[in-house]
């Protein structure tokens, strides 16, 4: 005769921890010949059918690297497609002239877009052409090549403040990692 094992909850159900059930979870295999990972992104084995092959993050996008949405059309009707979704989405580009849409990818701030204006470069500009940019405009307005010069001390501080700025955002990206 077996015994039972105990439960470590003292009669106390709410004290089990979730998903702390000792059944056997199925796992599906990356359907790739050779991959032991788990397989959790479907990809249809053929247009139009409901079977299904379950591929890793990695063979999925290799899977829909190929893809083409215009496959199997021809010529006349690919145009009319890339018309017909063009003008679908006319309004948001149309929406950037309002300002309700914003330049980049959304990774920066709205005071980082203002501070690459400043400095003169586009949303997408890498660290090093804002310190190359920082640099040729602080030259240009520095106090000591102008001395006197109320605006371009201005001009000098707003391109400081600029630049702090951005070192800072570049400072918190590298320490998330």
């Amino acid at each position: 005769m077996t015994r039972a094992r105990r439960s470590t909850d003292w009669g106390f159900p709410r004290w089990r921890g979730y998903g702390s059930s000792q059944d056997a979870v199925n796992v599906r295999i990356c359907d790739r010949h050779g991959c032991d990972e788990p397989g959790n992104c479907p990809a249809p084995k053929a247009p139009n059918s409901p079977a299904r092959w379950y591929f890793c993050q990695k063979h999925a996008a290799e899977y829909n690297s190929k893809w083409d949405y215009f496959e199997g059309l021809e010529q006349a009707e690919k145009d009319e497609r890339a018309r017909a979704e063009r003008a679908e989405s006319a309004s948001y580009a149309e929406s950037a002239h309002y300002g309700w849409a914003s330049s980049g990818d959304g990774s920066r701030s709205a005071d980082e877009m203002l501070a690459l204006e400043v400095l003169g470069l586009e949303a997408d500009a890498d660290w090093g052409a804002i310190k190359k940019a920082y640099r040729a405009r602080a030259k240009e307005v520095h106090p000591d090549v102008k001395p006197g010069d109320k605006e371009a001390a201005r001009q000098f501080q707003l391109i400081q403040t600029s630049y702090e700025v951005l070192r800072a955002a570049e400072e918190r990206r590298e320490w998330k990692g």
